[in-house]
């Protein structure tokens, strides 16, 4: 489909197409936590090829149960074999229905949506897989608490 839409040019690090699988897992982790935790996107993400850790701003630590709650329920999104698309929309269509604070300054009147089949959608400039099935199995490898920051860090792969 052609269009005359004028976009931000992402870094090129959101274009690696290596760290596709990865920063799709990342909105798919995004979404879960939302739904087991109650809390918003992470408050910082670092997504390379082979391993990759974002932070949670959480009330507490989850305990282990809920950990492997997580990593169940993501890889169950993950089976489903959701198809990866993206729509281009004005951002007075984006108010309300996404979180504009994290545009930067300057960004075009139009965002990109990135849809992950019916499980999550949200504004992205990065590159994504165009179905979960050519993602892998998500594994979380580590993760702490931060008490005072009240953060919640988890460093996973894909096997």
């Amino acid at each position: 489909m052609e269009t005359n839409i004028e976009i931000n040019k992402p870094s090129p690090k959101f274009q690696d197409v290596s760290i596709a699988p990865m920063h799709t897992t990342e909105h798919i982790i995004n979404q879960t936590m939302i739904r087991l935790f109650g809390c918003s996107r992470s408050i910082s993400a670092h997504i390379e090829r082979k391993k990759s850790k974002l932070d949670y701003r959480l009330a507490a630590c989850p305990t282990e149960e809920e950990i492997e709650k997580l990593e169940e329920a993501v890889n169950e999104v993950i089976a489903r074999q959701l198809p990866v698309t993206t729509e281009f929309i004005t951002q007075e269509e984006a108010q309300g229905r996404f979180d504009l604070e994290r545009l930067p300054d300057g960004a075009s009147e139009t965002v990109r949506v990135v849809k992950v089949g019916d499980y999550d959608e949200c504004l992205c400039i990065g590159v994504h897989v165009e179905n979960t099935s050519e993602i892998g199995t998500f594994k979380i490898i580590s993760h702490d608490w931060d008490e005072e920051a009240k953060r919640w860090r988890m460093r996973f792969k894909l096997v």
